[in-house]
């Protein structure tokens, strides 16, 4: 299928983010560890050119811990400051407010040597549907500002957050872009959940789930489903309906389930560690 969303709203937050990033210092953007390039919005670099760059691998937990590294090193060589992260459970979040203050320390001496004393930093939170922002924001400044939720959209405006003297967050809400060039980007995040799901067919990334993980994560499948994983990936997915128990009257596989089943697997981590994708 061909993978693609952008509703209106995201056209109105784009242009909302061109107006403030004049306001902005530092741009953190929040990248699904999973899926670092896919998931990385490429309005944000013609956005925030000029500014100081913090990338946060997100959902680190989720994502092969060797290949984060791998990305992390990545992303210092083009020049940003990096953290591994989870949001969601707080791994990672002590380094960010010093790598903050590191990545600003030029624009805070410039502000010295005029006289401004005490201007807090200003950072815009930047990032794709469902990448975490909210919860970042909500867990790095220990209290509940931004609205959270597992499905894409959730944040529509934008919302300044004082989070002590020194931070200033301005939270944005989660675009993408209107045209993905590479549908094999529109694909991945599909399987990640950052399009809506009733946009998408199971059936098709569950197939794509599985060629890949037999491809780069050779066991998997078979650890968590008890099968062989020899055959068509399309014959899987039957054998993992049956294995699974997702039947329809008469014995035969539902294969629509067992293909949700699998997508979820996968989103949840039940698959163990996976990154999708390397420099």
């Amino acid at each position: 299928m061909n993978y693609q969303w952008y509703p209106g709203h995201m056209t109105r937050a784009r242009r909302m983010m061109q107006e403030d990033i004049r306001l902005i210092d530092l741009v953190i953007e929040l990248l699904d560890a999973r899926t670092p390039y896919s998931s990385r919005n490429p309005d944000i670099d013609e956005l925030g050119k000029n500014k100081a760059r913090l990338v946060l691998l997100n959902k680190a937990d989720l994502a092969d811990g060797d290949r984060n590294r791998i990305w992390a090193e990545y992303f210092r060589e083009k020049g940003c400051y990096v953290a591994e992260v989870n949001s969601r459970s707080g791994a990672g979040m002590k380094q960010i407010r010093e790598l903050i203050q590191e990545a600003c320390r030029e624009k805070t001496e410039r502000d010295r040597r005029r006289g401004i004393l005490n201007r807090p930093v200003r950072a815009m939170v930047a990032g794709i549907p469902n990448v975490g922002k909210s919860t970042f924001i909500n867990t790095f400044a220990g209290k509940a500002c931004a609205k959270t939720g597992n499905k894409p959209g959730v944040t529509r405006g934008k919302q300044w957050i004082r989070l002590n003297r020194n931070v200033e967050l301005l939270d944005t809400p989660g675009i993408l872009w209107p045209k993905f060039d590479d549908q094999a980007v529109g694909q991945k995040l599909a399987v990640i959940g950052s399009i809506k799901d009733e946009l998408l067919q199971a059936e098709e990334l569950a197939v794509w789930i599985l060629a890949f993980l037999r491809e780069d994560y050779p066991g998997r499948l078979s650890a968590r489903y008890g099968i062989l994983e020899d055959g068509a990936d399309a014959a899987l997915l039957g054998q993992i309906a049956e294995a699974r128990g997702c039947l329809l009257k008469g014995g035969q596989p539902d294969i629509p389930k067992a293909a949700a089943l699998i997508v979820d697997d996968l989103r949840s981590g039940k698959l163990g560690r996976v990154t999708l994708e390397l420099p």
